[in-house]
């Protein structure tokens, strides 16, 4: 019969602990010159052994078989070391008294100096010893994992050399460069054949909507753009009954808001916001299939970040940033933009906005940062011109009316940059 942690099986109900004698105090002086015993006292719980060593290992004499001889001939070495330090100390301190028959100055002098040597060869033998004992050098670092220079005039990060815990100026730039080369793990193609009940404008309505649930909420950005890659890449993998595509979105958003945010919103929440549509037990359920589906692994790049990133490049305002990120939310909506990566896609806004702000075209600092040229980000731009001139549908208005509040300075009232103006600053 197993007994239960904390209890000694020796002590019945009701019986009391004994007391300790009168040499369990001798035996505790004499336990801190001993190693402690392995056996518990009686009644008392067993400890671990790790404390022990951590806390008391300082008062614990360990003899290791085999090294006797070798701690004798260290403290003989030290003591006629130490006994050499005392000598030449003694003959300091005799010269430095002055009385009959003291030697002249220059003999004096000589005789410091010569003790005085005597103590650093003292102190510098065992130094030697141990840079003779000494590992070899490390080897230089490959060149593959130096770390990369970057150019003065490309530096962004070094203005935030004090801010360590947020900023990471010093692999703020690493952090981007793999989240570059993760994206290529997350590339996506038109799922929409795939899925006999869905067609493109029944995702549009979705991300309309999981919009008002993001604004709503007040939720980060990231986990609206996380949510939304996290359904595409779901429906890429499952074909799903039209009657459930709200629960997809719901559920991708509930998963984004527990990566995302600090007070995420519980399931209850969700099931509001659906109209009581789904129950409680669909979602659980919803969300076990997606984790599955997607292998856990929603760590997935968004253009969000990116965008911030290259925005910074660029000293860009907090107006042209957010009329960069306009385009940005609008083309969550596009299905044709869907394949496109998110770095690439936060280039093509962020371009699309320098230029409708009359602030220039693609800039190498840019070409630095994002790894792509004017040639790569023109394409996306022109789709993206493209959906902003398409007339807007009346049944996806979420987007434009979010950015037409003074906060977000109004930027889905600002009238569309000539395509004459663009062509030349995407052909540059």
């Amino acid at each position: 019969m197993p007994f239960t942690r904390g209890k000694n099986p020796a002590l019945t109900a009701g019986s009391k602990l004994p007391k300790l004698n009168a040499t369990s105090n001798e035996n505790q002086e004499e336990g801190q010159q001993a190693k402690r015993s392995s056996s518990p006292p009686h009644g008392a719980p067993k400890k671990r052994t790790a404390f022990i060593d951590i806390t008391n290992a300082h008062k614990v004499q360990i003899s290791l078989p085999g090294r006797k001889k070798e701690a004798g001939k260290k403290q003989v070495k030290k003591t006629s070391a130490s006994s050499e330090s005392a000598k030449n100390r003694a003959n300091l301190k005799q010269l430095s008294v002055s009385s009959d028959g003291t030697p002249d100055e220059k003999e004096k002098r000589d005789a410091q100096e010569g003790n005085e040597e005597e103590l650093q060869k003292d102190v510098a033998a065992p130094v030697e010893e141990l840079v003779a004992a000494a590992p070899p050098a490390v080897r230089e670092v490959p060149a593959h994992l130096q770390k990369q220079q970057i150019p003065e005039e490309f530096d962004i990060d070094s203005e935030n050399s004090e801010d360590c815990c947020y900023m990471c100026p010093e692999y703020a730039k690493d952090i981007f460069d793999y989240l570059k080369k993760r994206e290529e793990r997350f590339v996506l193609c038109n799922y929409m054949p795939q899925q006999p009940s869905l067609n493109p404008e029944m995702r549009a309505i979705l991300i309309d909507w999981l919009v008002e649930v993001q604004e709503n909420f007040e939720l980060y950005h990231e986990t609206l753009y996380l949510a939304v890659k996290m359904a595409d890449h779901y429906l890429s993998k499952t074909p799903v009954h039209r009657e459930l595509l709200q629960l997809v979105g719901s559920t991708t958003m509930l998963i984004a808001s527990k990566f995302e945010e600090r007070t995420p919103p519980c399931v209850d929440d969700f099931l509001y916001i659906c109209d009581d549509a789904y129950k409680r037990e669909d979602i659980i359920s919803m969300e076990a299939s997606i984790l599955q589906g997607l292998s856990f692994d929603i760590n997935i790049p968004i253009p969000y970040r990116f965008l911030r990133r290259y925005a910074k490049c660029v000293n860009a305002g907090m107006d042209t940033l957010t009329l960069a990120r306009y385009y940005c939310e609008m083309s969550l909506m596009e299905m044709d933009l869907v394949s496109e990566r998110g770095s690439l896609l936060a280039s093509a806004c962020l371009l699309m906005a320098l230029v409708t702000k009359d602030l220039g075209g693609w800039r190498p600092i840019l070409q630095f940062h994002s790894g792509y040229q004017t040639s790569d980000v023109a394409p996306v731009v022109r789709k993206l011109y493209e959906m902003l001139l398409a007339p807007p549908d009346d049944k996806l208005r979420a987007v434009r009316s979010k950015y037409s509040h003074k906060v977000f300075f109004e930027v889905s009232s600002l009238p569309l940059v000539n395509i004459d103006i663009l062509e030349k600053a995407i052909s540059q």
